[in-house]
């Protein structure tokens, strides 16, 4: 039996007295239990999901949402009609309440999505439903948090929430075949006109809804104006736009027990500092960092990752410690086969990726290992999935990432399952699209950590050695690929380190972080 006290942050060790997120769960306890928790693997999995239940919706239900990247015409399923904006809006005009908080975004021009995430707002707006833009951020910073709740007073145990790394956006809605969203957004060449991409959410039912509802609430409910920026407030003023939020209904009990999963929230808030703070974070919250912390000094036998970035100094000395105490540990980490982004920024990045291995592999030689993915024609998949599996116990889902960002910069939340059996059949699940097992092959060989650890190096070697030898003969099963570690000039070194330049807190602990810097 796993005691959640010593896998899950207490009250105290979330280290924020501002946030009523754990007021009703009493003591020093900062968890859940009795939920239902169910991992949503591709975005058209989860927007099959999140379709149905909004489409379920009516009069005094209330669905509240966060969004770093919105577009109002993407598609929930292939149908016409299913388009966010005409499904949430829709939802509103039967009756149901919605409520959305979207990351107003920095400027088009610097490679980011403001004319979207307005047009997306706007056009709620028009159509009844409450849709904030939110700036309030740290300079250079976002509302990086993607969840929905939905509540049923009428019927709690159909109360649901949704969150994890997924967006309501462009390129998200793939599946396990990965020939990529029929509505693409563009990444760099080597990922062709629809590019692949992986990501995962995760369903919760059960009390842990209340809790993601108060993330919401606590944020929504923030009495600091949207933008202290005068020219988007003049702006906002013009086109009409709603920056006053309309106060919420009150908030409902937790809903029943839906299961037998504990739930911790882990988050992300940054210090705002002049006086701007949060009102439920005053000075920032750093639980992603804390949980992650506290986890990974427990890990035993195998730590697996997937992950849009895992870069920094700090991210590699966290695993790296933990790594020279336990030598039977083995890291496991899956990502990109090469960042989405041109220029300093791509340049940025694969050196931040090269500088977290190079410090691993030298700690603990044969025990860490990095790969990519491929669909079978051969084109890279876009790994934007946030999932940490621990010695098949402790699983994170969110939208943190492991880079210094996610763990001071941004606004982030995780959700984390402790089950043992929910974690095993998580980190299953995912290696059977690796391997190319979906249609039901035996996982045998991935049972335990150290074969799948094995098991993992064997396919990708294979897949390699068929690319090197020009794609001849059948090709063989499964979709890894090593990692690639390009050589970085001395120039290339220099123009990088500027921006990944860390600024950390003398005795350099992940939950100490105070950065500052724009990765």
């Amino acid at each position: 039996m796993v005691d959640p006290g010593e896998w899950l942050l207490t009250r105290a060790e979330r280290a924020n007295p501002d946030t009523r997120l754990d007021d009703r769960h009493g003591g020093d306890q900062a968890w859940s239990e009795g939920n239902l928790v169910r991992p949503l693997i591709h975005g058209a999995t989860y927007f099959r999901a999140l379709y149905d239940v909004i489409e379920a919706t009516g009069p005094g239900d209330l669905i509240l949402f966060t969004d770093w990247q919105g577009d109002a015409d993407e598609r929930l399923t292939d149908e016409p009609g299913s388009e966010v904006l005409e499904v949430l809006c829709s939802a509103d005009e039967r009756g149901a309440e919605v409520h959305g908080l979207v990351w107003r975004s920095h400027l088009d021009q610097t490679g980011f999505f403001a004319t979207e995430n307005r047009h997306l707002g706007e056009q709620m707006q028009e159509r009844g439903a409450e849709v904030l833009l939110d700036m309030r951020v740290r300079a250079g910073g976002s509302h990086h948090q993607k969840f929905v709740v939905i509540r049923h007073p009428a019927d709690p145990t159909r109360d649901v929430a949704f969150v994890g790394g997924i967006d309501l956006a462009h390129s998200r809605r793939d599946d396990a075949d990965h020939h990529g969203d029929p509505q693409p957004q563009p990444l760099t060449e080597e990922y062709g006109e629809r590019p692949p991409w992986h990501d995962v959410q995760v369903e919760i039912r059960g009390p842990a809804v209340y809790d993601v509802e108060t993330v919401f609430r606590e944020r929504w409910e923030d009495p600091a104006p949207l933008s202290r920026a005068p020219w988007r407030r003049a702006a906002d003023l013009i086109r009409r736009l709603d920056t006053s939020p309309d106060p919420l209904p009150d908030q409902l009990p937790p809903p029943p027990e839906a299961g037998n999963h504990t739930v911790q929230l882990l988050r992300t808030y940054p210090d705002l500092t002049l006086g701007r703070d949060y009102p439920f974070a005053n000075g920032g919250e750093r639980s992603v960092a804390n949980g992650y912390t506290k986890a990974v000094d427990r890990a035993e036998r195998l730590v697996y990752v997937e992950d849009q970035f895992f870069w920094g100094h700090d991210v590699a000395r966290l695993f790296a410690d933990r790594l020279r105490d336990e030598p039977g540990l083995r890291l496991l980490v899956v990502l990109p086969l090469m960042p989405d982004l041109n220029g300093l920024n791509r340049t940025a990045q694969l050196l931040g990726r090269r500088r977290a291995f190079d410090q691993l592999m030298e700690v603990a030689p044969g025990r860490v290992a990095a790969y990519g993915i491929e669909n079978h024609a051969g084109t890279p998949v876009y790994v934007h999935a946030k999932v940490c599996i621990i010695d098949d116990t402790w699983a994170s889902t969110g939208s943190d990432n492991f880079s210094r960002r996610s763990w001071t910069h941004d606004s982030e939340l995780t959700a984390v399952v402790l089950d043992e059996d929910y974690a095993r059949d998580l980190r299953l699940a995912l290696a059977a699209e690796h391997l190319d097992r979906l249609d039901g092959g035996s996982m045998d060989d991935c049972v335990e950590p150290a074969d799948m650890f094995a098991t993992y190096a064997a396919y990708a070697e294979r897949l390699d050695a068929w690319h090197d030898g020009g794609c001849v003969g059948e090709r063989p099963p499964g979709r890894l690929r090593r990692l690639p570690m390009p050589h970085l000039d001395r120039r290339q070194r220099r123009l990088a380190a500027l921006p990944l330049d860390l600024i950390h807190d003398p005795d350099g602990r992940p939950s100490e972080l105070r950065g500052t810097d724009r990765y």
